[in-house]
């Protein structure tokens, strides 16, 4: 798996909308907080574009990607938003060109579609915050300064208070995830991530308990669930909780891993909340669930 190589001051910093069309003065805020931090931001030609629910048609998308990725002065490339939209890009944009052009793809939500082809083209990338958490959250938010520190080379370590549906133990492994149904869409197709001995992350929105379960009994019928190394909980938000079987996400998902004997990690920061912390994506870490707290650490 490779690892892209950190930034140095002056390098470029590529804003890029491969989904929905995003507000100009987050994008605008971003580029302002990149130029703080030494970098050059420079933002895609249909980055502020607006077409329909998208941010262009696929073709001019598509352009934007392609010329981020091909510009070898660009470092980086920060997604502006998810929404919906990556699913079309992925099958002209392949994987060789993420491959030969190794950099850092940020972002989270529908961005993990870009994640899963990113892991797919054997390079890490970073879920992790977007133009709308550096525009409202500012330059000394801490999860906006543990990105600029991961992209300049640094590894996290994260220690996350215990909560009541954990599973203690200690897994080692390669850690992939986010926005599980997007990536549950992926399923059957060469971009698919979800597969057993990994470390699972998983987060999402709007999404009801039973489709969540669905999506698990999914994993669970493919082998999957019952076969990884650690799971982490993140956060599933903007659902009715408990459901109408009486059940909330936690519950569900516990009653769903009971049978398994790995660690387990409740209500990690992770997904659309303020607080969500970057997590790079087909790297090697330890996971201990211990009785005091959770700590994740990057190798």
């Amino acid at each position: 798996m490779i690892y892209p190589a950190p930034l140095k001051k002056g390098d470029k910093i590529a804003i890029v909308s491969p989904a929905s069309h995003i507000r100009h003065e987050y994008v605008d805020a971003a580029c302002r907080i990149i130029e703080q931090w030494g970098y050059k931001p420079v933002v895609g030609e249909h980055c502020k574009g607006a077409t329909g629910t998208y941010s262009g048609t696929v073709e001019e998308r598509l352009a934007d990607l392609r010329a981020a990725f091909t510009d070898k002065s660009v470092k980086a490339i920060l997604c502006s938003r998810g929404g919906y939209g990556v699913v079309q890009l992925l099958e002209a944009l392949g994987t060789e060109i993420l491959r030969d052009n190794p950099k850092w793809v940020i972002g989270f939500s529908d961005i993990s579609a870009m994640h899963a082809a990113m892991l797919t083209a054997g390079v890490m990338s970073l879920h992790a915050p977007m133009t709308k958490q550096f525009a409202t959250l500012g330059a000394e938010d801490e999860c906006v300064k543990l990105l600029r520190s991961i992209i300049e080379g640094e590894k996290p370590e994260y220690c996350e208070p215990a909560h009541l549906f954990n599973r203690k133990g200690i897994a080692e492994g390669e850690i992939v995830g986010g926005n599980m149904a997007v990536l549950c869409g992926l399923q059957g197709s060469r971009y698919n991530i979800l597969t057993a001995d990994k470390i699972l992350f998983i987060e999402d929105i709007g999404e009801a308990v039973y489709k969540v379960e669905r999506m698990l009994y999914n994993l669970r019928l493919n082998g999957v669930l019952q076969g990884l190394r650690g799971l982490i909980v993140g956060r599933f938000t903007e659902y009715t909780n408990p459901d109408g079987n009486g059940e909330n996400m936690e519950q569900m998902v516990s009653r769903m891993v009971a049978p398994y004997g790995y660690p387990v990690a409740f209500d990690f920061p992770v997904g659309h909340i303020d607080r969500n912390l970057p997590i790079i994506e087909g790297a090697e870490v330890r996971l201990e669930v211990a009785a005091a707290a959770t700590t994740l650490s990057f190798k």
